[in-house]
């Protein structure tokens, strides 16, 4: 048997395929080739670079499908099961670093700790420009009640924060954690929100203009959840207008970003980050470890 990682995997992750007597390749094979080619492999891993849709799942006779982290927006995952393809993912090793990010943007955006060392690296002194605001004792709200979103809600209560939530389907969390009775509640009465949740192709971005104008004047939004949850074009104008102070932002619409996006990443009140969210040597051991694990019991079924 034959396992094609072809975004790369930790070595951990390529141990445990080794150690099961499973070959592994981890040369890049370009998209446009993988039809012609990924019929040598039983098993292909992905992150977020290579796409798994209907016409290369039928062009090949793959058994597994493996996805090294949270969301699998670029795999056909209903049509992939229908045609018998197991597929797989690691909904919970990146948790803590994606958690991590959010609160890494949180702080740059409050404290300006991004134009700030762009001032210094210029020459400026702005001590007197760049008065900030504390998390402690803000309401973060957090659209989306997964493992990440959980993750970060800790880190809030940790500091003091206090946490509201909405969530599509219903939810009992623990601690002192309160529900929104739905999004427009959430909006209205957080300082500061976060999504984690998919990206929906038939409704789109969750975060649009009208979702923007019921925030509160001056909250700031982070996405590091999946790019096209948030209008680009809405939130540009809403951080131009001064409706919302600043925006965190890991996933994009477009990845790498054109340059029509590039009037939001220089806005001086936004944090970009290339989808880094999973990018940390704990997070890509845990995937690499999970992911190789459940492709080779699926693989040995």
């Amino acid at each position: 048997m034959r396992i094609l990682a072809n975004d790369g995997l930790s070595q951990e992750g390529i141990d445990v395929i080794k150690n099961a007597g499973i070959e592994i390749d981890t040369n890049k094979i370009p998209q446009e080739d993988l039809p012609t080619r990924l019929n040598d492999y039983d098993a292909i891993i992905v992150r977020s670079a290579t796409t798994v849709r209907k016409d290369l799942i039928d062009a090949t006779n793959l058994k597994v499908i493996g996805r090294a982290g949270v969301g699998m927006d670029n795999i056909d995952v209903a049509y992939a099961r229908e045609k018998g393809i197991a597929v797989v993912n690691t909904p919970g090793a990146s948790s803590i670093s994606v958690a991590e990010l959010v609160f890494a943007h949180l702080f740059s955006l409050c404290r300006y700790t991004h134009r700030s060392t762009n001032a210094m690296q210029n020459g400026q002194w702005p001590k007197n420009e760049y008065t900030g605001i504390e998390l402690t004792g803000k309401t973060l709200g957090l659209i989306g009640f997964g493992n990440i979103s959980k993750e970060v809600a800790k880190r809030a209560l940790g500091l003091g924060m206090k946490v509201q939530v909405f969530n599509r389907s219903a939810i009992n969390p623990e601690g002192d954690i309160t529900v929104a009775d739905d999004l427009d509640s959430l909006l209205s009465n957080s300082d500061f929100v976060s999504l984690h949740i998919p990206y929906d192709k038939e409704k789109g971005a969750m975060i649009g203009k009208e979702e923007l104008a019921k925030m509160k004047e001056g909250a700031i939004l982070v996405n590091c959840a999946r790019g096209g949850t948030v209008d680009e074009s809405a939130l540009l104008e809403a951080l131009n207008s001064g409706k919302i102070a600043g925006a965190g932002i890991d996933v994009w619409v477009n990845e790498p970003c054109t340059e029509a996006q590039k009037e939001l990443i220089n806005h001086p009140n936004v944090s970009a980050t290339p989808h880094i969210g999973g990018s940390t040597e704990e997070a890509q051991d845990r995937v690499g470890i999970e992911i190789a694990e459940r492709v080779v019991a699926e693989l040995k079924k």
